[in-house]
C-alpha cells in the first residue's frame, strides 16, 4: 500500500550514505556549482595578481586563499547536501541564531575596512561577514514559520516571519548594506508569495520598499552617492563602473586574450564585485553566457524539482534558497553592466571572498539536500486525486 501511495523512488534498506546520496542528488546542479568554482579560480589567476602586487604579497596569494576557502566551501556543500531536511533545519536554525547575534553586535565590535560600511569582524588573519551566513539560516527559519502557519491551530508564522525580516532588514540598512537588505526582503517575499500571500499585500510591500528607498536616499550620503552615480547619463571613466563598462566593451565576443586584459590593473575590486568585467574582457561574451547559463541551470532545475515536493517547508525553503542564489548573481552582473546601482555584492562561487564562498557552499548544500529525490509521489498526484487509496 505504501508503494501505491508514494511509489516514486525505491527505498533500499540499509543502503550506505554515499550511494544513496549520489542516487538522489541533483547531479546537474552539483556539476554547475563545481564548474562555477573552477571558473572562479581561473578568473582569480587573472584578476588577483595586480592586487597582490600592490599589497606586497606573492602573485598568487589571493588565488591560494580562494582555493583554500573554496575547498572548505565545497566540503561544506557536500556534507550539508547529505543531511536529511530535518537535520538541515535544526542546524540552520542554530546557525541563524548565532549569525543574528553577530549581526546585532556589528556596530560595537565590527569594522568597515575603510569602505564606509561596518559589515565585517576582523580576525587578524581573515575577516567574517555575518550577513553572508545569516541569509541561508534566515531562509530556513522563515520557511519553517510560514509552513507552520498553514497547520491547523498553527502559530501566526506569517506575522512572526515578517517581524523577523523587518528586524534583519533594519540592521542591514544601518550598516549600511542596502544590497543584502533588499536580497533578504526579496527572499522572504518569494517564500510568502509561494505560501499563498495575496497579490495586493505584495504590491503594498513593493510600495513600502520604494518609500523606504526614498527615505534612505535623503538620509544616507552613501546610498545617495551610489544612486546618483547610477542615474547620471555620463559615466566617469575613472570610476569602478567606468572601468568595468569599458572592459566589457573591449572584450567583444571572444575577448582580448588570456592575461591580456587591463581592467584588473585599474579596478580595486576586480577579483570580487567586478569579476565579471575581467571575464568579459579576457574571454568575451562567450564565457559570460556560459556563466549565466550555469546559474540559470541551478535555479531552474531546483525549482522544477521543488514543484514536485509535497512538504510545504521543503518547498518554501528550497524556493527561497534557489531564488536568492539566482538574484544575487543577477545583481552582481547587473551592476557591472550598469543595469543596477552599485551594491557591493559578490558573484556566488566566482568572486573572491571567504565568507561569501563558505556561506554560499552551505546555502547550496541546503538546496541540494532539499531537492534530493525522496520516496514520495509528485504534488500533482494529490491535485489529480491519484494519491488517494
Amino acid at each position: 500500500m505504501t508503494d501505491m501511495v508514494y511509489g516514486a523512488v525505491p527505498v533500499q534498506a540499509g543502503e550506505p550514505v554515499l550511494p544513496k546520496w549520489w542516487r538522489t542528488v541533483d547531479k546537474w546542479s552539483l556539476s554547475c556549482v563545481l564548474i562555477l568554482f573552477g571558473i572562479g579560480i581561473l578568473l582569480g589567476l587573472a584578476a588577483s595578481p595586480p592586487l597582490a602586487e600592490r599589497n606586497g604579497f606573492e602573485p598568487f596569494h589571493y588565488v591560494m586563499r580562494q582555493a583554500i576557502f573554496g575547498g572548505a566551501a565545497m566540503s561544506a556543500m557536500l556534507i550539508t547536501s547529505m543531511l536529511s531536511p530535518l537535520l538541515v533545519r535544526r542546524l540552520a536554525i542554530l546557525g541563524f541564531l548565532v549569525a543574528f547575534v553577530a549581526l546585532a553586535m556589528l556596530p560595537i565590535l565590527g569594522t568597515d575596512f575603510d569602505k564606509g560600511a561596518v559589515r565585517w569582524y576582523s580576525l587578524g588573519f581573515a575577516s567574517v561577514q555575518p550577513s553572508e551566513f545569516l541569509k541561508p539560516g534566515f531562509v530556513v527559519a522563515a520557511a519553517w514559520l510560514l509552513a507552520a502557519s498553514q497547520d491547523i491551530n498553527g502559530p501566526p508564522g506569517r506575522l512572526w516571519s515578517f517581524a523577523l525580516t523587518i528586524a534583519i532588514v533594519l540592521m542591514l540598512a544601518l550598516q549600511p548594506d542596502f544590497g543584502q537588505a533588499c536580497l533578504v526582503l526579496f527572499g522572504w517575499g518569494v517564500m510568502y508569495f509561494v505560501s499563498g500571500a495575496p497579490i495586493v499585500l505584495l504590491v503594498a510591500m513593493a510600495v513600502l520598499v520604494v518609500a523606504a528607498g526614498m527615505v534612505a536616499y535623503n538620509s544616507s550620503e552613501h546610498f545617495a552617492r551610489r544612486i546618483d552615480g547610477f542615474l547620471t547619463p555620463d559615466v566617469d571613466p575613472t570610476t569602478q563602473l567606468g572601468y568595468a563598462s569599458n572592459a566589457i566593451r573591449e572584450g567583444g565576443f571572444f575577448g582580448v586574450g588570456v592575461g591580456e586584459g587591463q581592467v584588473k590593473w585599474s579596478l580595486p575590486d576586480a577579483h570580487t564585485d567586478f569579476i565579471i568585467a575581467v571575464a568579459a574582457e579576457e574571454y568575451g561574451l562567450v564565457l559570460v553566457l556560459v556563466i549565466i547559463a550555469l546559474y540559470c541551470t541551478v535555479v531552474v532545475r531546483s525549482l522544477l524539482r521543488l514543484m514536485r515536493e509535497r512538504d510545504p517547508f521543503i518547498r518554501l525553503a528550497g524556493t527561497g534558497l534557489a531564488c536568492m542564489f539566482g538574484v544575487q548573481a543577477m545583481i552582481n552582473m547587473g551592476v557591472a553592466v550598469r543595469l543596477l546601482p552599485a551594491k557591493g555584492m559578490t558573484l556566488p562561487f566566482v568572486s573572491y571572498g571567504g565568507s561569501s564562498l563558505i556561506a554560499g557552499g552551505i546555502a547550496v548544500g541546503m538546496l541540494l539536500a532539499f531537492t534530493r529525490s525522496r520516496p514520495q509521489g509528485e504534488i500533482g498526484d494529490i491535485l489529480r486525486g491519484r494519491g488517494r487509496i
